[in-house]
């Protein structure tokens, strides 16, 4: 297993279908209790551990959650309220190196998990068939659909999550 990618890499669903989506909106729901319960009794010691070597700490890890699906929200509000809206990257390397990324207590980064999760996926239930095939543009990969931007986060809270159950078995905590 490539510790970069524990779950795999982002693989687009083969079949798209009103079930395949309410799994993935349930999943994406699911996400602050499961990265909550991830990092859960960790020491600072642990926080402080890189999940793999060269990469960010469990505290990055859980830092980069909300700053992630805080900008994936404000994206699908832009694809669904603008003509095939260009969103603008970050550079998420530069974002966990900033010293709220490193030094602040993660719990900080869970109520802001929790709280930018009760309005995504509130605005993810509303949706309706049609909202699915509305279009973004990314820089760097193109033309993308709403659909893309739900599987995408989908699979990013599992991948990330992944990182800290997968260290924690390593390391046995």
């Amino acid at each position: 297993m490539d510790p970069r990618y524990p779950i795999g890499k982002f693989e687009m669903p083969a079949q798209v279908t009103p079930a395949r989506r309410q799994q993935a909106i349930e999943e994406i729901a699911a996400t602050p209790a499961k990265m909550r319960a991830a990092a859960k009794g960790l020491s600072d010691s642990q926080l402080d551990t890189p999940y793999r070597d060269g990469g960010w700490t469990v505290r990055q890890v859980v830092h980069h959650v909300p700053d992630s699906h805080l900008n994936a929200y404000v994206r699908l509000k832009l694809a669904l309220t603008e003509d095939k809206p260009t969103i603008k990257p970050y550079n998420e390397a530069a974002w966990a190196e900033l010293a709220d990324s490193k030094s602040t207590p993660i719990e900080v980064s869970q109520t802001l998990l929790d709280s930018v999760h009760a309005r995504f996926v509130q605005l993810w239930r509303s949706l309706k068939s049609e909202h699915f095939a509305r279009v973004l543009i990314h820089p760097e990969h193109g033309e993308r659909t709403v659909d893309w931007l739900l599987f995408l986060y989908e699979w990013h809270g599992k991948h990330h999550t992944a990182h800290i159950t997968e260290l924690r078995k390593q390391k046995g905590w």
